[in-house]
């Protein structure tokens, strides 16, 4: 059987495939994988799909199943060698520490979403394995149409009644990996594709090392779509800036262009929408839209139900329900029943004008609330007011924050009612020592008026921010790698002859000492001692 390496048909004798035109007489260029290439006895790997600073994309062939798959390489750039037509990487020395990290990253995270299987905006993962010193990921592959080109031919944006349907699983999707720890940071039209059947699929899956800045991965953004937040080094980032994503999708999905960068919007924060969208678009649309582009954090819608919440407008209409009810109530007194069973007309009007009050007062509130114009033509400035609430005398949630994430997990479990999920997004903390919870959502002692499952989302700290470099002087090179790996530096090594210290142990730090401090994730180099320069008298001697 002859493949197209474009498309995995059979092509026989064909050199350039007649179904999609690929020219199959080249090869593929280093470091990606040779065509032909067969992964765990059974795939065999065609041209590249897509890539980023963290993987790689092929379209693939599983002999097995008969089945066209995608394959999914760690290919963390620079990180590296794979010279051409080879399979095997090579790991520079300096890099092992930090590569075997990532990996295991990647595949911890992959793992993770093939058990969210039910969810239908996200890919189904066939399989996981290592290989050629690295990892693969099979992903289902399905004849997918670009969400850019299905905007197009959708006259270049989408009316609120199609696009609801189509991006309430994804926020599910997305909820569903917050809850588990990780996060997709990368949603954007690009990275979506619309099936035969009318649903979104999100691709472009990728750990957190690849979607923030100041990671040893080369970070890959989406103008317009990634957070500003994804701009700055190390940002922890997490469901807020995953909204932030979703939101300028969905903004570009209704008016048919992205919001401008983020970079730009620090400096011009409006959104540009014009009269005709906003004339035609649900006014609470626009809000929710708006409260999820806020370019300050603080501002910003901060979890999925709340944003779920603000694009329906359904819990504005049971809220007003709700209050007339109980205030009618609270209100008709029996003199104002006559003997038929009827009201008088003195209790008549004292409900309508109760009524219009409330009604009144209830969206008068909901629309400072839910301005529809707050954030897309500019910030009015104007601070909420919050109602003091009494003090709830009634079951609170549980306080994790200072134990371990292992002892949160374990007091969790003497709650059958309660879950713990670690966010993957750790924070430094000068107060909470490394793997201590910092923080968590919902907070401890909120009220506790749920009677299912309940759902915590821990933060972990990551330690202090800045850290002493340790004595490493005659240490191996080893161990001296792998503590500072372990210390949160990325290491490299040079080396140099050296007549006191043995060969392959360390000499010292070039240009740093020990006792020096240096923030998180810096590089250091060590020196490594070769031993006593050969002279040439030593030399004449051995001969």
């Amino acid at each position: 059987m002859s493949l197209c390496m474009g498309c995995m048909r059979e092509i026989g004798d064909n050199v350039v495939c007649p179904s999609c035109g690929f020219d199959n007489s080249k090869g593929q260029h280093s470091p990606f994988l040779p065509y032909g290439t067969v992964l765990h006895g059974r795939y065999i790997v065609g041209s590249v799909i897509d890539t980023n600073g963290e993987s790689s994309r092929y379209i693939s062939f599983d002999k097995q199943t008969g089945d066209v798959v995608i394959v999914c390489e760690f290919l963390p750039m620079g990180l590296f060698d794979r010279e051409h037509d080879e399979v095997n990487m090579h790991i520079r020395f300096e890099n092992d520490d930090i590569f075997k990290k990532l990996m295991s990253d990647f595949i911890s995270y992959f793992r993770t979403i093939a058990e969210l299987k039910d969810f239908s905006a996200l890919i189904k993962i066939h399989n996981i394995f290592q290989e050629n010193n690295t990892a693969y990921v099979i992903e289902e592959n399905q004849d997918l149409i670009p969400f850019e080109e299905y905007i197009e031919r959708s006259n270049g944006h989408l009316e609120w009644e199609i696009a609801r349907p189509l991006f309430m699983p994804v926020i599910s999707a997305l909820e569903a990996m917050h809850r588990r720890g990780l996060g997709h940071y990368a949603i954007s039209p690009k990275n979506m594709y619309v099936t035969a059947y009318g649903k979104i699929k999100i691709s472009g899956f990728a750990t957190a090392n690849e979607r923030k800045r100041g990671t040893p991965l080369k970070s890959q953004l989406y103008s317009g779509c990634a957070a500003p937040e994804q701009y700055e080094n190390n940002f922890p980032i997490d469901s807020i800036t995953e909204i932030y994503g979703i939101s300028a999708t969905l903004f570009y999905a209704l008016t048919g262009n992205l919001p401008a960068s983020a970079k730009d919007r620090m400096k011009d924060s409006r959104l540009l929408m014009s009269t005709n969208t906003v004339k035609r678009l649900p006014p609470h649309v626009v809000t929710a839209i708006a409260n999820g582009l806020q370019v300050k954090r603080e501002n910003r819608i901060t979890d999925f139900d709340d944003l779920r919440s603000q694009l329906s407008v359904s819990h504005t209409a049971q809220a007003i329900q709700e209050e007339i009810s109980r205030t009618a109530n609270m209100n008709v007194k029996k003199s104002d029943i006559n003997s038929a069973g009827g009201m008088s007309h003195r209790g008549v009007a004292f409900i309508a004008a109760a009524i219009t009050v409330i009604v009144l007062g209830v969206l008068g509130v909901l629309f400072v609330m839910q301005n529809p114009l707050k954030g897309v033509f500019a910030d009015n400035g104007v601070e909420e007011s919050t109602a003091a609430t009494e003090k709830w005398t009634g079951e609170t949630i549980p306080n994790y924050v200072g134990m371990t994430y292992e002892e949160a997990v374990d007091a969790a479990e003497d709650t059958t009612n309660i879950t713990i999920y670690r966010d993957t997004e750790e924070l430094y903390s000068d107060q909470y020592a490394e793997g201590v919870v910092m923080e968590q959502s919902p907070k401890g002692g909120d009220k506790l008026t749920a009677s299912g499952e309940i759902s915590i989302t821990v933060k972990i700290s990551k330690g202090m921010q800045m850290r002493e470099l340790p004595a490493i002087k005659k240490k191996s090179v080893n161990s001296t790698a792998k503590a500072l790996a372990n210390q949160g530096f990325v290491v490299n090594a040079e080396y140099q002859y050296n007549d006191d210290i043995d060969e392959g142990r360390v000499i010292g730090y070039k240009d740093y000492k020990a006792g020096d401090t240096l923030e998180d994730g810096s590089t250091v180099t060590i020196i490594v001692s070769k031993g006593p320069e050969e002279t040439e008298e030593s030399s004449s001697t051995a001969d």
